[in-house]
């Protein structure tokens, strides 16, 4: 049976947005950090996205600003195959992505059955609630970043309470 793992960061005062819903203030740019990334990198599985961080993504990755920033990463983000969650969506132009329009809990669940590689979810606050509600998530990675935003948008009620 596949795992599904989270990965996600979060402010000292516990927030995963600013007020904007910004994440740009997560972004760290040190040896440590760009050794670990690049490291995570390196591992197979299937990312899953809601809507938001997913546009957020897709805007980001394919892009020579990414290439050039973290080109082993960049590499990985649009070679790796991708699910987004999303009832409003049309469609997903970002390379080897599905669109997933049902329900995220019964989608995961048939996918954890399939077996395969893990699945990693990176953001996406929504979907990760309605996943551990559900029981799926195997595994969560938080990556605290040392700074407080004061206000922002704080974890989804299902996982807050984990």
């Amino acid at each position: 049976m596949r795992s599904v793992m989270v990965f996600n960061m979060i402010s000292l005062d516990g927030y995963i947005a600013d007020a904007n819903g910004d994440m740009s203030w997560a972004r760290q740019q040190d040896k440590e950090w760009n050794e670990f990334t690049q490291g995570n990198a390196k591992g197979d599985g299937l990312m899953l996205f809601g809507r938001k961080t997913y546009d957020l993504m897709a805007g980001f990755w394919p892009t020579p600003a990414a290439t050039a920033m973290m080109p082993e990463v960049a590499e990985r983000m649009n070679s790796a195959k991708k699910v987004v969650f999303s009832r409003s969506m049309e469609g997903a132009g970002w390379k080897n992505t599905t669109l997933v329009k049902g329900d995220p809990v019964e989608a995961v669940r048939k996918m954890k059955a399939e077996g395969g590689e893990g699945m990693v979810i990176f953001g996406s606050g929504t979907i990760v609630a309605q996943l551990a509600g559900a029981g799926l998530i195997d595994e969560y990675q938080i990556a605290v970043i040392p700074m407080a935003l004061g206000g922002g948008r704080r974890c989804s009620k299902g996982w807050r309470s984990l």
